[in-house]
């Protein structure tokens, strides 16, 4: 097992760096955020999911792409806008989507996966078909009432929901002492839902506690919150660099790098097994940027597909 969380951190701290390249070299367009440094919770939570369980995910999503089972070829075309991507170019990295692996979106609203993760526990009690759902979030997402009202509902419901507070410590540049007061794990106790506190930099912590999590949704016995300690190694997005914001010391950084979650997994592998596994993640990043680059780019007259669910556009059935 250690192996696979390996192999699927590592797969998202590469994507994220050759994002990083792209970015830097105006073939991705504007700015994305990376999840450098928190790849032991998408890891560890996906792990204990079943291929039919669903995710919503947020601004910073690509390592819960990755960890849910998301081709990172159709990825990274989406990254760069090519009709091969995932959602045909239209997403970009925010609002990347498959529905076919139970993967709801990313989203650039704040906390605004939880109802729809909340929806899509829901259906799945209706349906009797024992899936669950989990939703990602920031610190800063614990702020907002929509988190609030989906708990809340959740709890009432008996929902087989999961929630899984990403902390970082800060929401962009505001640190954690700064907005929130109190403890977000009894927070979501004053709700009557199972709440604790994980080491998000081991990915067998977050995957032990989601495991147990997964349990209780499937047994009927309601929703969880995971609060998952972690950092992001790096600026908010990929424009930080060039701002030279001080919110966070180099002394901060370098504590929390000491805790480097692949490395800490990687000590647990054979020095031989670790670099052959690198080197498969290598060649399938390597193929993933070419069949991105070879993939066309949207056309302009195409502009109004897929804003539909009928299909249909804007003016169609419109008497002239």
């Amino acid at each position: 097992m250690i192996e696979d969380l390996y192999r699927t951190m590592r797969t998202i701290r590469r994507f994220e760096e050759r994002v990083v390249e792209l970015v830097n070299a105006n073939e991705i367009a504007g700015v994305t955020h990376e999840y450098v440094g928190q790849e032991a919770v998408a890891a560890g939570v996906c792990a204990a999911l079943r291929p039919d369980d669903v995710i919503t995910s947020t601004h910073r999503g690509h390592g819960h792409l990755i960890a849910k089972g998301a081709d990172v070829a159709r990825m990274t075309a989406e990254l760069l806008g090519r009709v091969d991507g995932l959602n045909h170019g239209r997403g970009g990295s925010m609002h990347i989507a498959d529905l076919g692996l139970g993967i709801y979106g990313a989203n650039g609203i704040v906390a605004a996966g939880a109802p729809i993760a909340a929806g899509a526990a829901w259906a799945a009690v209706q349906d009797g078909s024992g899936r669950l759902a989990v939703t990602f979030f920031g610190d800063g997402g614990a702020n907002q009432g929509v988190l609030h009202e989906t708990m809340n509902l959740a709890a009432l419901w008996s929902l087989p929901l999961v929630f899984v507070c990403e902390n970082n410590g800060y929401a962009v540049t505001l640190s954690q002492q700064r907005s929130t007061a109190g403890s977000l794990v009894e927070r979501a106790a004053a709700y009557g839902i199972t709440a604790e506190s994980v080491d998000g930099m081991d990915v067998e912590a977050v995957l032990d506690a989601t495991l147990r999590a997964a349990d209780r949704a499937r047994a009927g016995r309601g929703p969880t919150f995971l609060e998952c300690r972690t950092y992001r190694f790096v600026g908010h997005h990929t424009a930080e660099r060039t701002m030279k914001l001080g919110y966070r010391t180099d002394e901060e950084i370098a504590r929390w790098r000491r805790r480097d979650p692949l490395v800490l997994a990687a000590a647990k592998l054979d020095e031989g097994r670790q670099a052959a596994i690198d080197d498969e993640v290598e060649d399938v990043l390597e193929r993933a940027v070419e069949f991105a680059r070879m993939s066309p780019r949207p056309r302009p007259e195409d502009v109004f597909e897929f804003a539909y669910a009928s299909g249909l556009r804007p003016r169609d059935g419109v008497a002239a």
